[in-house]
């Protein structure tokens, strides 16, 4: 992973125990029974299914079996665009014969003096994404193993992670409404294909999909995928496990499942609409655990359509097997892009858990002048006193309407307003539960 592209909450870990396992949490109804395909059938429409390389007795041989080995002189390497714990990722052109101009790619580079394991470890990823053939998943174009640096080859995608992209381009109004929904339909028929193939991700997240020139998402990433058993599901022996994006039968069972997938499609969701807001913001990986097990479930995010809110709850289930299907989230995503008015009624900002007992009273939080402070908005803690709003709690009970109604008689930039509002929510949704500490961690990891 490129840690060096991504938060530091991304990349941390705890430790994490392993447990026995008990119970059957594999969704039958997910697949279809009697899979039987060979792996890489002739030209038919025969479905295949994947298989992991890491079943293999030799790993390698999955690299020949899967990745297509390139002619190093082929690739030309023409910058450093990040650096991950193998090696450096570069952009650069891959010479074709048979075409008429060089194709642009990414160049993942394994460093000089990797262990075997280490060798391996890298080289598993591209025999998992070679088996694959999808236009919204990430293409392998092929791998250097014969020479050094060894590489891995994929298609470039011009705008990068999708999280990334999103908190760049936030208040873009080309990234409307409808548009997030298309992009959001690429990702959910990606995970349906990929589903189909009896393949589990385990790390679906924003972080983890990568956006084109066009706007297209595609899934990638796919260091924590797994094949899955006979009974629909895998069962994780150790490793991560990414928890703001994971089931709660996940985490408790390390047994991972396609709807365990849906629910992290769910977040991915929540982080798209909020523009690349961290799910549960600065709370510990405890907290987010025990405030999940609890019935606490993300606010809908600012003008965040209600229909993608209700699938973001239909996603975060806690009944696996009543959460939906990717081919019934593709469905109904596609039906909100051919009838964009569905997406037009906003859900209504609520309060989703409440009563706990170590919610404290809001005015001991922080102070107004501390809250227009850490916002960078001083110049508006006069407007807001002169008003009659002394203390936070006055505001907390503010509804986005409240909130647009007296912004709007004031002079009040649109960033200014974007920012108000994005922290209005996030305080109000903080005190539907607020963890026992008042110093939080900010672990991305459970492992």
């Amino acid at each position: 992973r490129l840690c060096q592209l991504k938060t530091a909450s991304d990349c941390e870990s705890l430790d994490y125990q392993k447990r026995q396992v008990s119970g059957n949490y594999g969704p039958d109804a997910f697949f279809n029974s009697g899979w039987t395909a060979p792996l890489w059938p002739s030209i038919t429409t025969t479905a295949k299914t994947y298989i992991d390389p890491h079943t293999y007795e030799d790993p390698t041989k999955a690299v020949k079996d899967f990745a297509r080995e390139l002619d190093p002189n082929l690739i030309v390497i023409e910058s450093v665009i990040g650096g991950g714990e193998f090696g450096d990722v570069c952009r650069g052109k891959l010479r074709t014969i048979n075409m008429m101009k060089d194709i642009l790619v990414a160049i993942k580079t394994l460093k000089q003096g990797a262990t075997d394991k280490t060798r391996l470890d890298f080289l598993s990823e591209a025999s998992i994404m070679g088996q694959f053939d999808d236009e919204n998943v990430i293409y392998l174009e092929g791998v250097v193993t014969k020479h050094h640096p060894i590489m891995i080859v994929t298609e470039y995608m011009e705008n990068g992670s999708l999280d990334t992209y999103l908190r760049a381009n936030e208040g873009n109004k080309c990234l409307d409404a409808l548009q997030l929904t298309r992009m959001l339909c690429g990702i959910a028929s990606g995970m349906k294909y990929l589903s189909e193939m009896k393949y589990i991700h385990r790390d679906l997240a924003a972080r983890n999909i990568l956006v084109n020139k066009d706007l297209i998402c595609k899934v990638a990433d796919f260091g924590l995928s797994r094949e899955i058993d006979e009974d629909n599901s895998y069962t994780t022996k150790g490793g991560k496990i990414p928890i703001r994006w994971t089931a709660i039968e996940a985490i408790d069972y390390r047994k991972f499942t396609s709807a365990s997938d849906v629910w992290s499609f769910g977040v991915l969701c929540w982080e798209v609409i909020s523009f690349g807001e961290r799910p549960y913001w600065n709370w510990s990986n405890q907290d987010v655990i025990k405030a999940v097990k609890n019935s606490f479930r993300l606010p809908p995010p600012m003008r965040c359509p209600d229909v993608l809110y209700k699938l973001m709850l239909a996603c975060w289930n806690e009944q696996y097997l009543e959460r939906p299907k990717f081919s019934e989230i593709v469905q109904q995503l596609t039906q909100y892009i051919q009838l964009p008015n569905h997406l037009l009624p906003l859900a209504k900002q609520r309060f989703l858990f409440v009563n706990h007992p170590d919610q404290p009273n809001i005015a001991q939080i922080t102070s107004i002048n501390d809250w227009f402070h850490n916002l960078e908005l001083d110049r508006l803690i006069c407007l807001f006193i002169n008003a009659g709003y002394t203390n936070l709690s006055q505001i907390c009970h503010f509804n986005s309407s409240d909130l647009k109604i007296f912004i709007g008689n004031n002079n009040i930039t649109h960033d200014e307003q974007i920012r108000l509002l994005n922290s209005l929510n996030r305080i109000q949704s903080e005190l539907v539960f607020i963890p026992s500490k008042s110093l939080l961690t900010s672990e991305g990891y459970l492992v």
